[in-house]
């Protein structure tokens, strides 16, 4: 009894972490922006290159535009032909992260936002490349 509440404690105070709530995988930043475009942190173009089958932690920063779901979200990160392997994101303001695979398939996927967020909403696209 005294050991679970040494490693309770110890949880608690944060001095221990457990595995499986560490995030794994390559961090790319995303800015879903208000203005409805994407931008990627330190890149001069919307494109995420990834290896194939490599994970990826990608921390999306959303800002409102100037409409927004019923649910809240205010943009989408979304891959259709990937949709059954997690590449359909709702994006809620503020910034979250989310762990994804790269598929194993190399190729261009395009992203786009299904979200109704404003004006410019047509144009909200990015790009995974995925290489071997």
């Amino acid at each position: 009894m005294r050991t679970i509440a040494c490693l309770l404690l110890l949880l608690l105070t944060g001095s221990i972490a457990i595995a499986a709530d560490l995030p794994e995988g390559r961090l790319v930043e995303i800015v879903a922006a208000g203005d409805n475009t994407f931008r990627l942190a330190n890149a001069k173009s919307a494109v995420i290159r990834a290896h194939a089958g490599e994970m990826l932690r990608l921390r999306i920063t959303s800002q409102r535009g100037s409409e927004l779901a019923r649910d809240g979200a205010v943009h989408s990160l979304v891959i259709r032909s990937l949709r059954d392997q997690g590449w359909d994101l709702r994006l809620y303001e503020g910034t979250h992260d989310y762990q994804v695979k790269a598929p194993a398939d190399p190729g261009e996927y395009p992203i786009e936002c299904t979200v109704k967020c404003g004006r410019g909403h047509d144009d909200m696209h990015m790009k995974l490349v995925v290489e071997k």
